[in-house]
């Protein structure tokens, strides 16, 4: 008897491994890739609709920290959060610069998700160093030389900056190649080097040009420091003059290695 034809085996072999994809599908890695492929959009889906549909992830406060002279109320109005927004959704970024624009007294802000309804704003105000009088106002002016706010009444504790710098004279040269800003930073690096000491009895910084820069103290003492430059060098020849010499009225330290006092 003949055996099968060529053609017949083919048939048999085709019917008992069935078509290609069943054969493929009968793979377990295959069908456990396909599983967890399917579980995955699910879940990105589902955690879409929490982000962005939900009524559970979307703001409903916004609560302030750090603030000294500015109130949490002028903060939230300045950040302008879009409260009933998705969480998610919220740019902090832009928040923060729009704080930065339109309050200048911030110095810092940092904008946070506190999940699942605030946001939160912590904030660094800017600290006077120096006053500039304005009128029957006065500008504050922070550690970096920026102007910041204007207030009515002087803070506790500031020296007043007085910039007395001639546009003719001997001290035009300064003024043509500083400027008054630089001026400016150069007295609140002379303010930031005094010692403590003498900084609570500081009333004025005066600048005549960016090598002539004097204080004022109280009681009528005053004190030449010349430029900004070897602030810690004249801090520490300032403490020893006025312990060597306590009853003295004015005291020079412009040249720290040859420093001087006089008055009584």
């Amino acid at each position: 008897m003949a055996g099968p034809t060529t053609a017949e085996r083919g048939a048999r072999q085709q019917e008992s491994s069935g078509p290609p994809l069943v054969r493929r599908l009968r793979s377990p890695r295959l069908r456990t890739i396909i599983i967890l492929t399917i579980v995955l959009i699910l879940l990105g889906t589902g955690v879409g609709w929490l982000l962005y549909g939900s009524q559970w992830t979307r703001v409903e406060r916004v609560t302030v920290s750090g603030t000294r002279v500015l109130t949490p109320a002028q903060v939230r109005e300045a950040a302008d959060v879009p409260v009933g927004a998705p969480l998610i959704s919220v740019d902090t970024d832009r928040i923060e610069a729009r704080l930065r624009r339109k309050l200048l007294r911030i110095d810092a802000i940092q904008v946070v998700r506190s999940w699942p309804h605030g946001i939160g704003l912590k904030v660094t105000e800017r600290t006077p160093v120096l006053l500039v009088e304005k009128g029957a106002e006065f500008v504050e002016v922070d550690d970096e030389g920026v102007r910041f706010a204007t207030v009515s009444e002087a803070p506790k504790g500031v020296p007043l900056l007085e910039l007395t710098v001639s546009r003719s004279g001997s001290a035009a040269p300064s003024h043509r190649r500083f400027g008054e800003s630089r001026l400016v930073r150069e007295a609140v690096r002379v303010a930031g080097a005094v010692p403590p000491a003498v900084a609570r009895e500081t009333r004025i910084v005066k600048v005549r040009s960016y090598d002539d820069i004097s204080l004022e103290l109280s009681g009528g003492r005053t004190v030449a420091w010349g430029s900004s430059e070897k602030g810690r060098a004249k801090a520490r020849t300032l403490t020893a003059l006025m312990k060597a010499a306590p009853g003295a009225r004015h005291f020079d330290v412009s040249v720290p290695t040859a420093p001087a006092s006089a008055g009584s």
